[in-house]
């Protein structure tokens, strides 16, 4: 497995991978799907990887701002993905730890996830990875099939002599 920086030639397998997320209603409130240009927009340009197996892409991670005021600058939400063939492989929490590594040296000092509460799996890889439940929604919006959902709330947040001044 190799992990490295996506660039946009990899849209449409990273597509095909959000797409099942999408598609699940487990994972993610959206039921759009983005052109390459709408998902770049939304998305930092630093902290994009794909994990490669068998030189195949079959994860993601991206980052993207939580605010646009310039004292959040350095909270991002966490995005990541790993194709349902290849669950349980190490993809996602070789993904993870790569964020963790590189995200600070961006000038981020705390990463965010809302994930699904009923999504066991994401929040075993948050917390295997040191992110910790800061809290959880109840109810706090529908998922593609009409039903409410909760949302768990987690972090990872870095000490100040590991964040890139910026």
């Amino acid at each position: 497995m190799t992990i490295r920086e996506m660039t946009p030639e990899d849209w449409n397998r990273v597509f095909e991978i959000y797409k099942q997320g999408i598609d699940s209603g487990k994972t993610t409130f959206s039921t759009i799907y983005p052109t390459w240009e709408e998902w770049d927009a939304g998305h930092n340009r630093c902290c994009r990887y794909v994990a490669l197996y068998n030189n195949e892409i079959t994860g993601f991670v991206a980052v993207s701002p939580i605010s646009g005021k310039a004292h959040y600058r350095g909270v991002v939400e966490v995005m990541i993905y790993v194709d349902e063939k290849y669950w349980h492989n190490g993809l996602g929490t070789s993904l993870l730890t790569k964020l963790i590594e590189e995200a600070p040296k961006n000038g981020f000092w705390c990463l965010y996830s809302s994930i699904y509460s009923s999504n066991e799996k994401s929040i075993k890889l948050h917390n295997k990875c040191g992110f910790r439940t800061i809290g959880y929604r109840e109810r706090i919006a529908k998922d593609r099939f009409g039903n409410w959902t909760d949302t768990t709330l987690m972090e990872y947040r870095f000490p100040d002599e590991l964040v890139k001044q910026q």
